[in-house]
């Protein structure tokens, strides 16, 4: 056989590896934007690390598209939907990274609100025909019953759920500023994490891209 006909098989079985990676049902995988615009509260927004040791800026060392940082420390889901439109749908997000709920949970907001709340951040980041990851901050017991709840979401939205992103850092003192909060090399982790979870589906999108590209 051909070199060339070797070449075209190989370049063949890896797309369809990896498209396979990638979970069907997840919507805009064919997304046109340009950033990956990370939404969040203090865990987005790097609350107990230096500047430039927040997770967005770890991830943006591993991607090949430009990171924001949207994070805002103490945010709740009810003040993040206001901000939703300047901080992300006006800023060509490719992938949405959604992270919310322990600062509803604190203040005790009921979770049929934080829920409803974020499902209409998904659907608005999704009518700009962006991917919306739904990364969950739960770890063991902590707000277990919000990860089901995001996981159930995430499903019926068409959205990719990446769960306890805050596993085994929240119960390491080497990985923590403070009780909850991570510290760089905590943040850094988490950064890991959602790569490898979102990897297969921004490869999906570069395939998608060039196959939609005229002769």
């Amino acid at each position: 056989m051909k070199k060339n006909n070797l070449l075209i098989i190989g370049c063949c079985l890896l797309a369809f590896f990896l498209t396979g990676c990638a979970k069907r049902g997840v919507k805009n995988l064919d997304s046109q934007g340009t950033n990956i615009i990370c939404f969040g509260d203090s865990i987005t927004f790097g609350y107990g690390a230096g500047q430039g040791e927040d997770y967005p800026t770890a991830l943006a060392k591993l991607v090949r598209a430009p990171v924001l940082n949207k994070g805002i420390d103490g945010d709740t889901t009810s003040e993040a939907l206001k901000r939703l439109q300047s901080d992300v749908l006006d800023r060509e997000p490719l992938v949405v990274i959604i992270e919310f709920s322990g600062n509803d949970f604190l203040r005790k907001i009921p979770k049929e609100i934080t829920i409803g709340n974020i499902r209409e951040m998904i659907k608005r980041c999704q009518s700009r025909r962006a991917m919306v990851v739904v990364a969950d901050i739960s770890a063991g017991l902590f707000l277990k019953e919000y990860r089901g709840l995001l996981s159930k979401l995430a499903k019926e939205e068409g959205a990719i759920f990446i769960s306890s992103i805050l596993g085994g850092i929240i119960t390491n003192p080497s990985l923590k500023s403070d009780f909850l909060h991570p510290n760089a090399r905590g943040y850094k982790l988490i950064a890991e994490r959602i790569y490898h979870a979102l990897a297969p589906y921004l490869e999906k999108n570069s395939i998608l891209r060039k196959s939609a590209l005229p002769e």
